[in-house]
């Protein structure tokens, strides 16, 4: 190769680097932009959240720690912890409330399809427990779409989002299909302690580039009840519109969200309001984000 090659290669493995380079700045700054605090490090997997009644944000963590509900103050602090005296945290994914204030925490997670029936806690708003300990009403479920519940190939036998909506929870699959065909899975259960056969509702493709990416993590509705998100770890799904109680029924939405991180719990502040944190990574996330809807673009593509 002559030196004037040389030079001509140099430069432009120079010039693609530095395109990379302001491409990987600018996915990071449509994150950070929405970084409103760092969250205490002992929440460092943090599966769900949830505003309660006097709009305090409580929070989970990730399957293998305490079976604990944790307060956070607005600076990311610890504030106060609640144990649930009859539960286990074999796999923690998800929070939601009904319309008087009582919390669900679904220990709904499936990774390996060795568990047959999942289980939903069911507590009092938090802001009614006096003490530091309180117990629930256990609500069990199983999936019947579900042959095999130790058979790998299952592809909807994982879960780590879900919604109370009209006396009803809803619970949305993460498939692992192979080859990945982009689908979640809408089932139905009761709000109420019994046993159940999650009832299938509706499906919808989020995306199949990478299912690491497309991966359903977490859920909320808007406190109106007529907004409803899915989190993956780019984007939020949004929905709205829909007939009945089949979410994917109407029009549909996509908020990118920036840089690729663990993005794993999402709640509403309110109508206009999104909250999500991520789990900490290689020193990377445990931080809550802040989005307003009408701040936002929503690219369309349903509806």
């Amino acid at each position: 190769m002559s030196i004037l090659n040389y030079k001509r290669s140099s430069i432009l493995i120079l010039f693609f680097l530095g395109l990379f380079a302001l491409f990987v700045v600018e996915r990071i700054w449509a994150l950070y932009q929405h970084k409103y605090v760092t969250i205490d490090p002992r929440l460092r997997e943090i599966s769900g959240i949830e505003f309660d009644k006097k709009n305090r944000l409580w929070a989970i963590n990730d399957g293998g720690d305490k079976p604990q509900l944790h307060q956070i103050a607005k600076d990311g602090s610890l504030v106060r912890s609640i144990t649930i005296e009859n539960g286990k945290n074999w796999d923690w994914e998800d929070m939601t409330q009904d319309d008087f204030g009582h919390f669900f925490i679904g220990d709904i997670g499936n990774n390996s399809n060795d568990r047959q029936w999942l289980t939903v806690y069911k507590i009092e708003n938090p802001i009614d427990i006096k003490g530091d300990t309180t117990s629930a009403e256990i609500i069990k479920f199983n999936n019947p779409e579900v042959i095999d519940n130790f058979a790998k190939d299952n592809q909807h036998h994982d879960l780590e989002a879900f919604v109370y909506y009209k006396k009803s929870l809803y619970l949305f699959s993460k498939n692992r299909s192979i080859p990945f065909d982009g689908k979640t899975r809408l089932y139905r259960i009761g709000d109420y302690a019994a046993n159940f056969n999650a009832e299938f509702v509706s499906e919808f493709t989020t995306c199949t580039s990478l299912k690491h990416l497309c991966w359903i993590t977490s859920a909320a509705l808007s406190p109106d009840r007529t907004k409803l998100v899915l989190l993956d770890s780019e984007r939020l799904w949004l929905f709205e519109n829909w007939q009945g109680d089949d979410f994917f029924s109407g029009d549909a939405y996509q908020i990118d969200l920036g840089i690729v991180t663990q993005k794993e719990a999402v709640t509403f502040f309110d109508d206009n309001t999104i909250i999500f944190t991520d789990e900490e990574f290689k020193g990377i996330g445990r931080n809550a984000y802040s989005i307003k809807l009408d701040q936002v673009e929503k690219k369309r593509i349903q509806g």
